[in-house]
């Protein structure tokens, strides 16, 4: 099987779009490490699926949440983007903390099923 790539086509409505290439399994969002629902992943003519991601209500609101794209079958990030409200004085710095978060909340379940499946 082919590398999942995904490219980001465009994000309005409340709606984040992407194209995925590359396989044929599923995929999960996640939010704060619970799966965002709603999401759909449709086959394009021209090749390729579209997914769509809804931004939940309780998303928006102060501060950054980070969406987190991936692979159920290994946990691989396919992508990620974050929604941002109110005031910000550093939104650079403080959107790479939150992502940086949520990749480390990825890590950590790899590593927790890694050590309950080999111990």
């Amino acid at each position: 099987m082919r590398e999942l790539t995904l490219t980001k086509t465009r994000f309005t409505g409340g709606i984040w779009e992407g194209v995925v290439t590359g396989g044929a399994g599923p995929l999960e969002v996640v939010l704060d490490a619970e799966p965002v629902q709603g999401v759909t992943l449709e086959a394009l003519p021209e090749g390729g699926r579209l997914l769509r991601v809804p931004v939940p209500a309780e998303a928006i609101g102060d501060g950054i949440r980070c969406f987190v794209i991936r692979s159920p079958a290994d946990g691989a990030i396919l992508g990620q983007f974050a929604v941002i409200g109110g005031e910000l004085a550093d939104a650079a710095l403080v959107s790479e903390v939150a992502l940086l978060r949520a990749e480390l909340d990825l890590l950590k379940r790899a590593f927790r099923r890694h050590c309950s499946e080999t111990g």
